[in-house]
């Protein structure tokens, strides 16, 4: 096959990716409205932040009960927004802790660039702490975000004070039938990617600034317009690049405190590699909640208590509430 051949069966199939990941978005759409919502309040507004050297994303930075209240660093999953992933507990996150997450790159007004790595993710992820002022973190990953919350431990250790990695795995690939989809999906990619990332960039301009007044349309309208924030373009990159990461190499050398959160009936990611990633990571602390891989938004009544334990206990083990618990001892 000559080298035009495979560029023209790269595109095609490249396309071929793009309009799947647009299908499943739309599933994911339809789902998001035939299942019983919750009943909990609209985020505030993301902001646009410009990170020096890299680019501009959305923050959403909500402040802690007092300025040094400790800092929690959410990152988000594949086709969602931070606020989107983490709406269903940022109440009750706000009013322990300093909570700030940020829309990742080719996802929502998160960075545009010419192509996606979870690399960059991380380093995204340490310049926004930079930009809002902020030494150290607990980072918090959920699916695609605990593999970025794990790479931006790898790559910035020292801004690192504990990990939460919920609904996660230290690899994406594992079985044949997996090896198999991701290599058809880097083949695929071949031809896709400069395309996917003007559809990317087409996309991000589009979207209206986060609305001030959002609340006045629902949660379940502010949701579908979160969903809607990520083109279906960016998916099948997105997928190819998780297909690619692989932390079990020197995910034994985390020395941070560190939970792992999970989903017991999760069909994303098998349950039994949630289970290996805990344990590869010395100390982990483990907790299980009987739900599947949406547990942090339809499964609320068994997920979200044992999230906010784990999130309490490693922020407890990280240090970072010793001056908090301090100035609240003295304030009382």
């Amino acid at each position: 096959m000559t080298v035009r051949k495979i560029g023209r069966f790269s595109a095609r199939a490249g396309r071929s990716s793009a309009r799947f990941g647009g299908r499943v978005l739309v599933r994911v759409l339809r789902a998001a409205t035939d299942e019983a919502m919750p009943d909990l309040p609209v985020p505030p507004a993301a902001r646009a932040v410009s990170l020096p050297d890299r680019g501009t994303t959305h923050v959403l930075d909500i402040p802690g009960p007092t300025p040094d209240a400790p800092v929690l660093l959410l990152m988000h999953g594949i086709a969602t927004t931070g606020p989107l992933t983490w709406f269903s507990v940022l109440p009750e996150l706000s009013e322990r802790y300093r909570v700030v997450t940020f829309d990742q790159r080719w996802h929502g007004r998160g960075i545009r660039s010419d192509q996606f790595a979870l690399d960059d993710c991380a380093d995204d992820g340490a310049a926004v702490l930079d930009a809002l002022g902020i030494e150290r973190a607990v980072v918090v990953g959920y699916s695609m975000g605990g593999a970025s919350a794990q790479v931006l431990w790898h790559r910035h250790p020292e801004r690192v004070a504990g990990l939460v990695l919920c609904s996660t795995a230290a690899r994406w690939q594992g079985h044949l039938g997996e090896r198999v989809f991701f290599t058809t999906l880097g083949i695929a990619n071949l031809g896709l990617l400069s395309v996917a990332a003007d559809k990317v960039r087409v996309h991000a301009a589009s979207l209206p600034l986060p609305a001030e007044d959002a609340a006045e349309a629902g949660l379940r309208a502010w949701c579908m317009s979160e969903l809607r924030a990520t083109s279906p373009w960016a998916l099948p990159v997105v997928m190819s690049e998780l297909g690619r990461f692989d932390a079990t190499g020197w995910i034994g050398e985390v020395e941070v405190p560190t939970g792992v959160l999970v989903t017991a009936r999760d069909h994303a990611i098998p349950t039994e590699r949630q289970r290996q990633l805990a344990a590869r990571i010395p100390g982990a602390v483990v907790r299980e909640t009987p739900g599947g891989h949406a547990s942090l938004v339809f499964d609320l009544a068994h997920w979200k208590p044992a999230f906010l334990e784990l999130v309490d206990e490693i922020v407890a083990r990280s240090g970072l509430n010793k001056n908090f618990n301090n100035s609240s001892n003295l304030s009382g």
